[in-house]
């Protein structure tokens, strides 16, 4: 979206980036190396805490009651996405609320066109170009860009840490990444929420295990038979595996002022 707005002539006054601290490393090379494409600077937005902290030691005040005395966020979940909230949107909004004190702020948000369901208030130019996240990446492409690999590797790119993201996924994670996946098996050791409805990750683990073996002897790693032995598998291992995987959604709205003056934020 930017690399167009830019190309187009549009005003782009302020480009953000806003750093949750788990991103890949391949995507901090990706913003430095936009910035020198662009030859313009890329303001880095970063949470006064970080997310080890919220994940491990904060506590709000727990809207569901079975989470009293649990400590820390721990990980988050299709109800409870804390980690946007606290990293992205406030801090974003924030820095937003400032600016229009004295501008009136317009904000792109490079949302694509076939993400109809996440647009909202803001002006998304890739849904008013028809853009779908296709076309995005190979406009990309075609100037040299490549996030230092990693949409070779997935299919989707966001927290290297995110419970949502797909068992494939995890399991390229591992594979590609394993000093983040025994990071990632470390951290779900230390916390008490589950790490996705179904696994924790020492259970995925064990299922990425399990299927490679049977990959070695020419087996399939789907079905009723190989679910029937995974089972029997993280039975034996894990018998009496207890994790709470309880919704809470611990986001909160932040209004937005009035200003005077414009300013366009990408």
């Amino acid at each position: 979206m930017l690399l167009r707005m830019l190309e187009e002539g549009m005003q782009v006054d302020i480009i953000l980036f806003c750093d949750t601290g788990v991103e890949f490393d391949g995507m901090y090379r990706h913003i430095e190396k936009l910035e020198q494409y662009i030859g313009r600077p890329i303001t880095r937005l970063k949470a006064p805490e970080s997310f080890e902290y919220y994940f491990y030691e904060y506590t709000p005040k727990r809207k569901n009651p079975n989470l009293n005395g649990y400590r820390g966020m721990s990980w988050a979940g299709p109800n409870t996405r804390w980690c946007t909230g606290m990293l992205k949107t406030r801090i974003i909004n924030r820095y937003l609320r400032e600016l229009q004190k004295e501008y009136i702020i317009i904000q792109y948000i490079g949302i694509a066109a076939d993400e109809p369901k996440r647009v909202k208030e803001h002006c998304y130019p890739l849904v008013e170009w028809n853009m779908t996240e296709a076309d995005c990446l190979a406009y990309c492409r075609e100037r040299g860009f490549d996030w230092d690999g990693l949409y070779d590797i997935f299919s989707r790119v966001s927290c290297w840490c995110y419970p949502l993201q797909s068992l494939e996924g995890l399991w390229k994670l591992r594979r590609h990444f394993p000093e983040l996946w025994e990071k990632l098996r470390y951290m779900d050791s230390h916390t008490w929420r589950k790490f996705t409805k179904r696994y924790t990750v020492e259970q995925l683990e064990i299922r990425f295990a399990f299927e490679d073996e049977r990959q070695a002897l020419g087996l399939p790693i789907k079905g009723k038979v190989f679910f029937d032995a995974l089972q029997e598998r993280l039975q034996n291992t894990y018998p009496h595996e207890r994790r709470t995987h309880e919704p809470e959604n611990s986001e909160t709205e932040i209004r937005e002022g009035k200003a005077s003056r414009k300013k366009s934020v990408h």
